[in-house]
């Protein structure tokens, strides 16, 4: 029943992709496409079987490097967004500051990140956080200052302070905000890490697609890439399917 609940939600992406696939396959055999950038899919099928394990050990790769860089920035919005969100006057101090920080491109912070830490994974972590925390800090904030002053008063009646003050009213009353916040931020997590990757790295999945790219093996390349894609899109149902079973007491 899950099943077919699930293709019937979803059956225009299928088609839609569907037609994708059939297009390339269309463009690619009729050699409308450029055959070298555009090889045909028995190419990049073989191209996938022949690195099938190479790509596993880019995945675990760039997972080690994206799983720390996403607890270090979810830690840091949660922790600034709070106190932000709890107190105006400092919110209205540090608000405009914060918001100029998070304009900058972490991209152009890039050249400094490289020459001032001590190796490349440090580097990757501060520019992957730098570019991801935004959307979850500013969540975090908006959630905060928009949660009911009676649950606040009733936390205060019950005597509720401190650590058990936050995770039994403030952090479950701002969770819709602050998880959506947390999932579009993902996305930044997934282009900061493919750009440190493909800039420095000597693995991941970045690594894995410029490394082909550079010796023009575009099968090679369109694995890495479509790889990279069919990830992504995993992690992102997993995360909003743990969106959704968090927040299963909300109307939406």
């Amino acid at each position: 029943m899950a099943i077919k609940d699930f293709f019937k939600k979803y059956w225009i992406t299928f088609v839609i992709f569907l037609a994708f696939i059939a297009l390339y396959i269309y463009t690619t055999e009729k050699g409308i496409a450029n055959s070298y950038l555009f090889p045909d899919v028995k190419a990049i099928k073989k191209a996938f079987v022949e690195n099938k394990g190479l790509l596993i050990v880019n995945l675990v790769s760039s997972f080690k490097l994206m799983i720390p860089a996403i607890i270090v920035s979810l830690v840091i919005a949660l922790a600034i967004g709070t106190v932000l969100g709890l107190n105006e006057k400092l919110r209205d101090a540090l608000h405009p500051i914060i918001y100029t920080f998070s304009v900058v491109p972490s991209i152009l912070l890039s050249p400094f990140a490289l020459l001032l830490s001590p190796s490349f994974f440090i580097a990757s972590l501060f520019l992957i956080v730098y570019g991801t925390l935004w959307s979850t800090l500013f969540a975090t904030i908006t959630g905060i200052m928009t949660i009911d002053k009676r649950y606040l008063d009733k936390a205060a009646t019950l005597e509720l302070k401190g650590f058990k003050r936050f995770f039994k009213v403030i952090l479950p009353a701002a969770s819709p905000s602050i998880l959506s916040g947390f999932v579009n931020s993902l996305r930044s997590t997934f282009v900061m890490l493919v750009y440190a990757e493909m800039y420095g790295a000597n693995n991941g999945m970045g690594f894995f697609v410029k490394k082909y790219a550079e010796f023009g093996l575009y099968a090679n390349t369109w694995v890495g890439f479509l790889f990279m894609v069919v990830v992504l899109v995993i992690v992102m149902q997993l995360f909003e399917m743990l969106k959704k079973y968090l927040l299963k007491w909300t109307i939406n």
